[in-house]
């Protein structure tokens, strides 16, 4: 989608809509709304839906939407034993793609509540800017057309399923499905363990079945994979030529501090309470 003169003007509306909104927080950044507003293909009812939605679910759960630091002892622990990387540049199709796997194969690192917080701040620090390479003026302001993730299964055992705590796992997988304001594309998982199923059988529930039909299981190798994915996409741990993940990891968390101040500002996030109360003073039959 081409942000012309008149879809800016739609984005001008939708910001002042915002603003006005008791249910929501003071501020969202430009960039942001625009993906909102993409992802709904330019459809203002729509859009604003799922900007509610959004805001809902993160203020229901604050311990892993609001109540977050990306340089506190949790998230350097997360960090630490497991890579949790977009990768530069989009697929030919126009696809962002995601990598994520375990450093660190000793179960007791696990955090799973702590870990979803860390991976949505990942995902909250990288809709905050466009999604192109750059190397034009178009790129620069593009976002991507969908996203493809890919999970590494090398060293996760059962050990670090039973670490798994079901009410972030719900939580998890209804607002990556829900308010997310992106389309998921495909999940690839690689390197799958032998008791896959288990892991399958644990969490195909949470699973919407439209999501279930994206998943691909790569069981021999990673050719089938590059079948999706291209190499010049993929980082050189994987056969790609898209640099080290260990370099990606690095430049990524540096950046993540760097909008330390942005995702953890409530006026960004949490619902102003004082803003609806004035509202309802104005407007008393809202």
């Amino acid at each position: 989608m081409k942000f012309d003169a008149a879809a800016e003007a739609e984005i001008d509306e939708l910001y002042e809509w915002f603003q006005q909104n008791p249910k929501l927080p003071k501020e969202i950044d430009r960039i942001l709304l625009k993906r909102f507003y993409k992802c709904m293909y330019g459809d203002i009812k729509g859009t604003k839906n799922l900007i509610k939605i959004n805001y809902s679910m993160r203020n229901k759960h604050a311990h892993i939407f609001l109540e977050r630091d990306p340089t506190d002892g949790d998230s350097k622990r997360t960090f630490d034993y497991a890579d949790l990387v977009p990768l530069p540049g989009l697929t030919p199709e126009g696809y962002k793609v995601s990598c994520y796997r375990l450093v660190n194969f000793d179960p007791a690192k696990v955090n799973h509540t702590a870990d979803t917080k860390a991976f949505f701040m990942i995902s909250d620090y990288r809709f905050n800017m466009y999604d192109g390479a750059a190397s034009t003026e178009a790129d620069a302001e593009a976002f991507a057309d969908g996203e493809v993730q890919i999970f590494d299964m090398d060293g996760y055992t059962l050990k670090h399923l039973s670490k798994m705590t079901f009410s972030t796992l719900r939580i998890y997988m209804a607002f990556l499905q829900e308010a997310l304001p992106v389309h998921l594309k495909a999940i690839h998982i690689i390197n799958c363990p032998p008791y896959l199923d288990r892991i399958v059988s644990i969490m195909k529930p949470f699973i919407g079945r439209e999501v279930f039909k994206l998943i691909r299981f790569h069981t021999v190798s990673l050719d089938s994979l590059y079948e999706h994915v291209p190499r010049s996409i993929l980082p050189e741990e994987y056969g790609g030529t898209n640099g080290k993940l260990t370099d990606l990891k690095a430049e990524l968390l540096k950046d993540l501090s760097s909008k330390r101040e942005y995702l953890m500002d409530p006026n960004h996030w949490k619902i102003d309470e004082d803003k609806g109360n004035t509202e309802r003073r104005r407007w008393p039959f809202l």
